[in-house]
């Protein structure tokens, strides 16, 4: 009894999105190109916010590090499985299976919180615009990014704890390409159905309750926006537009996946792949696009960068 109650499984082997050898090589070229973006895109909008002082403001200051915990999210998992796609190496160990675990709730808890602050942001600047300057000092955004980060660790450590305290016997195939507790607690030798109110408590509520905790904030910005009609107010709907689609993409599958902890592998898969491969490259997709204050600032990088080199003396 004793050794049956122990965890005789030392690695996983993560079973990937396809079997297919076409597939593989569609998939490796798809989110090669997908990781290089997120990166590229990523890093850019970094650059462009400390480079220009115009952009020195709590938006901005939060849209940066939203890009960092993107770049974060797509390569705790993303470059292992392109990776695996050339070695044909799928296994992983234990103790990186957990680590895994870890930073995928690490940056995804953060991201929640930190979507909320600029939700929270875009509140005040439509709803209270005279006290805006008061209530978002820089004091104010970095005590929200460190709360965001504080909240992430927590809720990725009792996700840990948790995994941890599972005893692993049997089957060691992980039905996804990178391991998270609704993939891997169905494999533990307990009843699932315990473990999944524990998945669907732990984090389906909390995302739910986020999510519409954000829904209910910008439908009060969006009718507070609607009661005028200047240049500045469709400026911020512009934005609030873009900052709801970022919220969407990002709870949709995190709220379906953690609410329906048994439901099919194939959709938490493709969900998998969305919230972890997708959101990430498009958020700085829709927030260069549509704001016209980044596009300029990342033109004055270029030229800045331009003028540099052609000023540089060849040796």
């Amino acid at each position: 009894m004793d050794a049956a109650n122990k965890s005789t499984v030392t690695e996983f082997v993560l079973l990937g999105l396809s079997d297919s050898w076409e597939l593989q090589m569609f998939f490796f070229i798809v989110f090669s190109l997908f990781y290089v973006a997120t990166m590229v895109g990523n890093c850019l909008i970094v650059m462009t916010v400390i480079a220009d002082s115009h952009l020195q403001s709590p938006m901005y200051f939060l849209l940066t590090n939203l890009s960092i915990i993107d770049m974060s999210l797509a390569s705790f998992a993303t470059p292992k499985m392109i990776i695996d796609y050339l070695t044909g190496h799928r296994t992983i160990s234990f103790d990186g299976c957990i680590t895994q675990i870890f930073f995928l709730h690490l940056f995804t808890g953060t991201e929640i919180i930190l979507l909320m602050a600029m939700s929270f942001d875009r509140y005040i600047a439509i709803c209270k615009p005279l006290r805006y300057a008061t209530i978002m000092s820089p004091r104010v955004c970095l005590a929200l990014v460190v709360t965001a980060w504080i909240v992430g660790v927590m809720h990725s450590m009792s996700q840990v704890v948790f995994a941890l305290s599972l005893p692993f016997c049997g089957p060691n195939e992980v039905d996804s390409f990178f391991c998270d507790l609704p993939v891997v607690f169905q494999l533990a030798c307990v009843n699932t159905y315990v473990l999944g109110l524990f998945m669907i408590s732990t984090s389906g509520i909390i995302a739910l309750s986020c999510f519409i905790l954000l829904f209910n904030s910008y439908v009060i910005v969006l009718l507070t926006i609607r009661q005028h009609s200047s240049g500045g107010s469709s400026k911020a709907l512009s934005t609030c537009t873009a900052h709801f689609i970022v919220v969407f993409m990002f709870f949709g599958p995190c709220i379906f996946i953690y609410m329906w902890p048994l439901s099919s592998f194939l959709v938490d898969k493709i969900l998998s792949v969305f919230y972890t491969i997708f959101t990430p490259v498009l958020n700085p997709v829709i927030y260069t696009l549509r704001n016209q204050d980044v596009k300029a600032a990342i033109r004055k990088l270029k030229n800045r960068l331009l003028n540099s080199n052609k000023a540089t003396p060849l040796q």
